[in-house]
């Protein structure tokens, strides 16, 4: 466990330092930009629809038209006209987290593995692993499971305690399951990386745990109230902006804790297979003498 927690911050420095290299600030800017394109892309084309669409199904809910009732009676009446955007907005960021995630894993992780490797592990052997489209195949699953689970989870969130909880976990999950995958997907084999995950489950929990609170801090930005949605394009471009920066440091500190437990493994390997050969070569070579001595001597 020492050993572990050990690794664990010994890759978070070094994870830390790498996010300060020039070659690390360029790849960041791809997933970046395409994630910012797609925002306002999608916001462009589906978000007076989406706004349409949500106020007329609260239109049809007797409890929101109670709610709605007892606020104007209370003197907010003008809340009507922006809770249909807030919400949007509110169901749209679990899209944004997800998205910023698979974007780091799909343009950027594989690059900064190759970067970690030929820095700290230029000795590391490649060995086959999945293809492209099997790590996308993982990636999407994945973030659908945890599009899922969120889903699932909405009632539970108007306990005030779980909501600082469960979306930190799920979060936490999919990027263990993600990062942990691609940081070895180029140079452990498929048994490697299964032994791996099974004996360094934990630490990559841990991992993962904090990422998701990392993940889970750039929505305090949407505290304004109703002013979110005045400031909601500024918003969505600095929240963008954050979960990246998040999801590439995660990246990094998943890709050298991972390759670094790959090398430990695989040393850990190489004398319990060489040993055997040189024990019956020795043995072959050394002539049997009868002893003299007594077994004490």
């Amino acid at each position: 466990m020492v050993h572990s927690m050990s690794r664990v911050a010994d890759a978070f420095w070094r994870a830390a330092a790498y996010c300060l290299h020039p070659r690390v600030i360029a790849l960041s800017l791809l997933p970046l930009l395409v994630a910012a394109l797609l925002s306002f892309g999608l916001a462009y084309f589906f978000w007076e629809s989406a706004v349409a669409g949500l106020r007329a199904t609260l239109d049809s809910w007797r409890l929101i038209e109670t709610l709605l009732g007892w606020l104007a009676y209370v003197g907010m009446d003008g809340f009507r006209s922006v809770m249909a955007p807030l919400l949007v907005l509110v169901l749209a960021l679990p899209v944004i987290v997800v998205l910023s995630l698979l974007l780091v894993a799909l343009l950027m992780t594989p690059a900064v593995v190759r970067m970690v490797a030929e820095r700290r592990f230029p000795q590391l052997q490649r060995k086959p692993g999945p293809s492209w489209w099997q790590a996308l195949a993982w990636s999407l699953g994945h973030s659908l499971l945890a599009l899922l689970a969120l889903l699932l989870s909405l009632p539970f969130l108007l306990i005030p305690p779980l909501v600082l909880i469960v979306p930190p976990l799920i979060w936490g999950w999919l990027g263990y399951r993600v990062f942990a995958y691609d940081a070895l997907a180029e140079h452990a084999s498929t048994a490697e990386r299964r032994q791996l995950l099974r004996l360094h489950r934990m630490p990559l929990l841990g991992l993962g745990l904090v990422t998701g609170y990392l993940g889970a801090a750039p929505a305090a930005i949407w505290a304004f109230g109703v002013m979110a949605v005045a400031l909601a394009p500024f918003l969505i471009l600095a929240s963008i902006f954050l979960y990246t920066l998040v999801f590439a440091f995660s990246s990094l500190w998943f890709t050298h804790y991972c390759l670094a437990a790959l090398q430990e493994l695989r040393q850990s390997r190489a004398p319990a297979t060489a040993s055997p050969v040189g024990a019956s070569a020795e043995l072959a070579s050394t002539p049997i003498t009868p002893s003299l001595t007594s077994p004490d001597a």
